[in-house]
């Protein structure tokens, strides 16, 4: 695990651009955009123009970002570390065509592709050491488009988690994959790990939201497995010790506040 180093200066510690929201979902690219900001010098945040709008309102209370209009998004893309697109963005044309047009012109970048940007992925526009964070639903999706394109590969498909199937996923896209669940896998082209824990709590709306902005605000300045393995192992024990104090009753602002906990008291072995 990287940390700062004590002469370190503002930026040098990592940037990250969050493009995300919908007129539909407002809350979701909320709770990235925050926990990425604990981790990182600073958060940069893209969405349509009524979260913008929502998210300066909120600057009354939350001070620690950047709006960005869409006109001006080129310009922050250049200049973040990592940039983690799809929380809160809706299925469908608009959201399929920013996200090819994203990807394929920055293909240089450190991306974290989740939720909606996800489901409307296009398998030949992933970037090399790109983080693919699905759930089990999501990671099917992904699973039948490579098999209608990969017509060779004859693969069970009814196993969802199957490591086989990622590591041939892996392969051909170079990615890394964090594959949400009761028990996480995640998996680049040279290991995988299981990572269990968690409780029913964690179904809540919103936690994988948190899970995507602390994959991105670590993976300013880790490598996208160490990156991937650490926020899922803080996000976990997080959900964790939430269940042992309020059973089911806590939501993903609990679970964000209580991966700060965790990270100061360093209760998981990172």
């Amino acid at each position: 695990m990287w940390t700062p180093d004590k002469n370190s200066h503002k930026g040098q510690n990592g940037k990250v651009m969050i493009i995300g929201g919908s007129q539909l979902f407002h809350a979701a690219s909320l709770w990235a955009l925050e926990i990425a900001s604990y981790l990182c010098d600073m958060v940069f945040y893209s969405s349509v123009k009524e979260n913008n709008e929502i998210v300066q309102k909120l600057k009354t209370k939350w001070r620690n970002g950047i709006v960005v209009p869409r006109a001006d998004l080129e310009n922050y893309i250049n200049e973040a570390d990592v940039i983690l697109l799809g929380p809160g963005m809706e299925r469908g044309e608009q959201t399929k065509l920013l996200t090819h047009n994203l990807l394929t012109k920055h293909k240089d970048k450190k991306w974290v592709i989740d939720a909606g940007a996800l489901q409307e992925l296009e398998l030949e526009d992933i970037p090399v050491n790109a983080i693919l964070t699905p759930h089990h639903t999501e990671w099917k999706q992904l699973w039948d488009k490579f098999q209608i394109q990969n017509s060779k590969i004859q693969i069970n498909s009814k196993i969802p988690n199957s490591k086989f199937q990622i590591n041939n996923f892996i392969s051909k896209y170079s990615c890394t994959i964090l594959l949400k669940g009761s028990e996480d896998l995640v998996c680049d082209r040279d290991q995988c790990i299981s990572i269990s824990g968690g409780n029913p709590g964690m179904t809540k709306g919103g936690t994988g939201d948190v899970l995507a902005g602390l994959v991105a605000g670590l993976y300013c300045k880790n490598d996208a497995f160490t990156a991937a393995v650490t926020a899922s192992r803080l996000n976990k024990k997080a959900g964790e010790n939430l269940w042992k104090k309020y059973g089911y009753m806590y939501n993903a602002s609990d679970l964000m506040e209580e991966v700060r906990t965790i990270y100061k008291k360093q209760n998981i072995d990172l």
